[in-house]
């Protein structure tokens, strides 16, 4: 699985409707693309829920890497391009990634940290993963992934939600405009059991 994201920046006195609009007609298109387990809509509105400019994005939990370069290989990233310009991609293979018990995500959150240098890459990786798992559980929760980013050794927490989190907890937080699902339900459960420990042992 592959978590990717991209931003635009967009000016302050961008008409944000301008936005909505677009999420709302294009949303629906994605409803039944392959391999995709959800693509999120996103916005963050200058001077709300911390934010400190217009920001539009998208997030998106892909089966397989290839369906990924399908997407840029294709005219739905030639949309973006034109609309945009070329964005700058973050990609993380995902560690994790598991379904909650509610339907309707109305808030999408992301905060990452440091692997430092010096740990141990198991035991960090079983704790996310068990981490991860206590986030889907929790109410409200519509999935929950961890990613990692073997290049600058960073982990990326993604939480679709329900409820709107406190700002101690929510790192940066996003509204949803539309949220894409096709293979959403495919993924593990919350309750489902962890991953072993020897799925993280030295090849």
């Amino acid at each position: 699985m592959l978590i990717a994201h991209y931003a635009h920046r967009l000016p302050a006195n961008y008409d944000i409707e301008i936005i909505r609009k677009r999420a709302k007609e294009l949303g629906p298109q994605w409803d039944a693309v392959p391999e995709l387990y959800f693509k999120g809509f996103l916005l963050r509105e200058r001077g709300r829920r911390g934010a400190a400019a217009n920001n539009y994005s998208s997030l998106y939990l892909w089966r397989r890497d290839d369906a990924l370069r399908d997407f840029l290989l294709g005219p739905r990233f030639g949309g973006v391009t034109d609309s945009f310009g070329r964005p700058r991609i973050e990609t993380w293979f995902a560690l994790d990634a598991r379904r909650g018990s509610v339907g309707e995500a109305r808030f999408a959150y992301t905060d990452e940290q440091d692997i430092p240098l010096d740990a141990d890459l198991r035991t960090i990786f079983a704790d996310e993963v068990a981490r991860n798992r206590e986030r889907a559980q929790a109410p409200g929760t519509v999935a929950a992934a961890v990613g990692v980013d073997t290049r600058n050794w960073k982990l990326t927490r993604v939480l679709l939600s329900a409820h709107e989190l406190a700002a101690a907890q929510r790192g940066t937080a996003y509204e949803i405009l539309y949220l894409a699902k096709p293979l959403l339900a495919s993924l593990p459960a919350a309750d489902a059991a962890p991953a072993r420990t020897n799925d993280y042992a030295a090849a």
